[in-house]
C-alpha cells in the first residue's frame, strides 16, 4: 500500500515549496526549544495546566495566530486563516507526575539539552507535539501558504493524562467544532500512525459478611470471592481460543470466526485486561473481609465495545458463581478542571482506526514523502533504529482519537515527534530533530490536503 501511495503521489505537481517549509522549519529550531523548555519548567499536572496554557497562548500571540482563545474547560485554541474548512492538530498540554525522583538522573522540571534531546517530563508526551503545530502555523504564515478557504487550528488540550478525550467532547459538543480531520501530535517515533486500541476503566464489587478472625467460618471472605474472579480474569488475558477452552482468551477477536473485524483486530493488536487496583473493607485486622472490588484495565481491539467487554466479566464462571454478591460497572469521570468546570463522562474510550486509503492518510503520506522519502527519520542517534520499522503503523498508548474518532466519527492521522517508549518514563526526553520534522510536516499538510 505504502509503495503505491509513494508512486502516485510521486507523478503529481508539487502545490508547496517543500525545500522551502524544510529551511524555515530548521530556521525556527532554536525558538522550538526554548518554548519547550519553557512549558517544561511549569508544573501541569491534568487539571492543574494552566500555567502551561497561558504560556502557549503567550507564544501564539507573540507569533501572529489570528485568534487565541481559551475555552470554559480550559483548552487552549489557537487560530489561523479564517476559512470554513478546519484541519486541526492537538496536543495535550498536561503531563503525568515525576514519580520517584530517584529514578531520574537529572530534574525533570528543569530538563536539560545537548545538541540533540531535551530532556524532561513532557518532552515526548507531549509538549513537543504542541510546539511543533504552533511553528507549523508560523511557518505557513511566513511562506504565506495560509488563505481564507481554510482554517489551521491548533489545540492545547486538557486533562487527557487523567481522561483521554473528555476535552475534545467538550470542544466538539459546546464550542460546536468539527474538522474535517486531526493530526493527533502524540509522539509517533518518526512514523504515521493511523489508529489504536481502545480502553475502558471497569470496576467489580464483591460483597461478603464479616465475622471474627479467629473462626473464619462464621463468615463469607469478600478477598476469597475475589481471588477466584481474578484467576478468571487472567485466564482471559493470558489463555488461547481454542474449541476445548473454557474461559477463551482475548486473542480470539484476531480470528474471522469471532470478530467481523478481525483485520483491523490484527492490525492494532489483540485487547488486554490486567487487574490495575484493589480495594476491601473489614472491620479490622482481626475480622473477615466483609467487601473487596479491583479496577481492571481493559484494552480493547477493533469489534469490541464497553458492552461486549462487560457482559465478557459477568460471563466469566467466578462471577456467575457468586451471582448478586458480584456487579460488574464501568467507572465515571467527574474532576474539575483547572476552570472549575466539571463535565462528567463514563470512562470508556473507543477503538479507532482509520483507512490507508482515506484522503487524510493519502495526504499525510505524500507530504511527508515530498519533505523526507519513504521512510522514517529521525537525529543521527534515532535514525537507524527507526528506518527498520514500516513508516505507516499504529500506537500502543491512548491518545484524544478515542472521542474525536472513536466517539464523534472525526478522521484522526497521527505524527509527532518524540517517542512513545518516552511517555511516562523517568530521563524522559525527545529530538530537537523531531521538532524540527513534524513541524515542517504539519505546515506543508493542508497545502497537499486542499489542493484539486
Amino acid at each position: 500500500m505504502l509503495k503505491w501511495l509513494i508512486g502516485y503521489y510521486a507523478a503529481r505537481g508539487d502545490f508547496v515549496d517543500f525545500d522551502k517549509v524544510k529551511e524555515r522549519a530548521e530556521f525556527y529550531k532554536p525558538d522550538m526549544v526554548r518554548f519547550l523548555r519553557d512549558l517544561v519548567k511549569i508544573p501541569g499536572e491534568s487539571c492543574f495546566e494552566k500555567g502551561k496554557v497561558e504560556r502557549a497562548a503567550e507564544e501564539m500571540r507573540q507569533l501572529g495566530f489570528d485568534r487565541v482563545e481559551i475555552d470554559g474547560m480550559g483548552n487552549l485554541l489557537g487560530y489561523m486563516g479564517a476559512g470554513e474548512r478546519v484541519i486541526a492538530f492537538d496536543g495535550h498540554i498536561d503531563n503525568v507526575g515525576v514519580g520517584n525522583l530517584e529514578n531520574w538522573t537529572f530534574d525533570p522540571l528543569e530538563g536539560y539539552e545537548n545538541d540533540e534531546e531535551i530532556g524532561g517530563r513532557g518532552t515526548s508526551d507531549q509538549q513537543g507535539g504542541i510546539v511543533s503545530a504552533v511553528y507549523g502555523a508560523k511557518i505557513m504564515k511566513d511562506l504565506g501558504l495560509i488563505d481564507n478557504s481554510f482554517t489551521y487550528l491548533v489545540t492545547a488540550t486538557v486533562q487527557e493524562e487523567d481522561c483521554d478525550g473528555l476535552c475534545w467532547d467538550y470542544i466538539i459538543k459546546e464550542g460546536g467544532i468539527k474538522p474535517e480531520f486531526v493530526v493527533i501530535t502524540e509522539p509517533t517515533d518518526g512514523g504515521i500512525y493511523r489508529g489504536q486500541r481502545g480502553r475502558m476503566e471497569i470496576r467489580v464489587d464483591v460483597k461478603g459478611v464479616s465475622c471474627h478472625g479467629s473462626a473464619p467460618d462464621r463468615g463469607d471472605n469478600a478477598i476469597y470471592k475475589m481471588a477466584d474472579i481474578l484467576q478468571d480474569v487472567r485466564a482471559l488475558n493470558e489463555n488461547d481460543d481454542s474449541d476445548v477452552t473454557e474461559i477463551k482468551g482475548l486473542i480470539k477477536m484476531l480470528r474471522e470466526a469471532f470478530n467481523s473485524k478481525w483485520k483491523e483486530a490484527r492490525f492494532l493488536g489483540r485487547g488486554t485486561i490486567t487487574a490495575s487496583e484493589i480495594f476491601f473493607t473489614s472491620p479490622s485486622r482481626c475480622a473477615v473481609a466483609d467487601s473487596c472490588s479491583v479496577s481492571l484495565d481493559r484494552r480493547m481491539t477493533a469489534g469490541e465495545t464497553w458492552e461486549s467487554c462487560l457482559d465478557e466479566i459477568r460471563s466469566l464462571p467466578a462471577v456467575i458463581k457468586y451471582g448478586d454478591d458480584v456487579s460488574v460497572s464501568m467507572y465515571n469521570y467527574d474532576s474539575p478542571a483547572y476552570t472549575g468546570l466539571v463535565y462528567p463522562i463514563e470512562c470508556y474510550f473507543p477503538t479507532w482506526v482509520i483507512p490507508e486509503n482515506h484522503v487524510a492518510t493519502k495526504a499525510m503520506v505524500e507530504t511527508y514523502y515530498k519533505l523526507f522519502g519513504a521512510g522514517r527519520f529521525g537525529s543521527p542517534g534515532t535514525d537507524e533504529e527507526r528506518k527498520k520499522r514500516s513508516l505507516i503503523d499504529k500506537w500502543t498508548f491512548s491518545t484524544n482519537g478515542v472521542t474525536i474518532m472513536g466517539r464523534h466519527g472525526i478522521a484522526c492521522i497521527g505524527f509527532g515527534p518524540g517517542a512513545e517508549a518516552q511517555a511516562h518514563a523517568p530521563d524522559e526526553k525527545t529530538w530537537k530533530q523531531d521538532l524540527v520534522t513534524a513541524a515542517a510536516v504539519y505546515a506543508a499538510l493542508p497545502s497537499v490536503y486542499f489542493a484539486k
